[in-house]
C-alpha cells in the first residue's frame, strides 16, 4: 500500500451519512488507494469555512472497512486540517474529496457549503482538492444513487491522480464536481 495514491476524505453531513460511504466504499473497492476519512460526527451543512477555535477538538476512531477513520467533533475545516496535520494520520493524503454531499453545491451556494470548505482547507494548505455535490430530489433520489455518483467520478478522481504524480495537477485551483439528480442517465 505505501505506493498507492492516500486520498483522505471529508464531508460537511457527517461521518455516517450515505454519500461519504458511498464514496469511501468505492475507493475502497478498487484497491488502488489507501483511503483516509477524517469528517464530522454529526452534520455541519451549511457552517461555510468556520473554524473551531475556543474548545479543545475530540477525535475518535470509526470503523470503515477498509479505511482508517475518525469522527471529529468540528467542522468541514477542521476535519480537514486536523486529517492533514500528521497529527491522527501519518502522512500527508495526496488528494482531499469532500462529499458525496446530498444536495447541490453551485453558484453563490459554494459560499456556504461545508462540503466547499473542506475542500478549499485542503486547496489553502497547497493539497490538491475535489468537493463532490449530488443534487438529492426528494421523492425521486435513492441512497444507491451515492454509488452512481462515487462511480461516475472515479475517472476524474483517476485523471487527478495522475497529474498529481506527474507534478502537472494545477495547485491554484480545487475542482467543485455537482452531479445531476438522475446520474445513470447522464454523461
Amino acid at each position: 500500500m505505501e505506493n498507492q495514491p492516500t486520498i483522505m476524505v471529508t464531508n460537511d453531513d457527517g461521518i455516517d451519512a450515505p454519500g461519504l460511504r458511498a464514496l469511501v466504499q468505492v475507493l475502497v473497492s478498487t484497491r488502488r488507494f489507501q483511503v483516509l476519512v477524517c469528517a464530522p460526527d454529526s452534520e455541519q451543512s451549511a457552517v461555510s469555512h468556520s473554524i473551531t477555535w475556543r474548545h479543545p477538538i475530540a477525535a475518535r476512531r470509526v470503523e470503515i472497512e477498509g479505511a482508517t477513520a475518525y469522527a471529529i467533533a468540528g467542522t468541514p475545516a477542521d476535519c480537514t486540517s486536523l486529517g492533514i496535520s500528521k497529527s491522527l494520520f501519518p502522512l500527508i493524503p495526496d488528494l482531499v474529496i469532500s462529499g458525496i454531499n446530498m444536495g447541490s453545491n453551485c453558484g453563490y451556494h459554494i459560499v456556504y457549503s461545508g462540503t466547499v470548505a473542506g475542500a478549499r482547507e485542503a486547496f489553502f494548505n497547497d493539497i490538491p482538492a475535489i468537493s463532490i455535490s449530488y443534487d438529492w430530489f426528494g421523492g425521486q433520489s435513492k441512497v444507491e444513487n451515492f454509488t452512481l455518483a462515487a462511480e461516475a467520478c472515479m475517472p476524474i478522481i483517476t485523471a487527478a491522480l495522475v497529474e498529481i504524480k506527474k507534478k502537472t495537477y494545477p495547485l491554484r485551483c480545487f475542482l467543485n464536481i455537482d452531479l445531476p439528480t438522475d446520474v445513470a442517465n447522464n454523461k
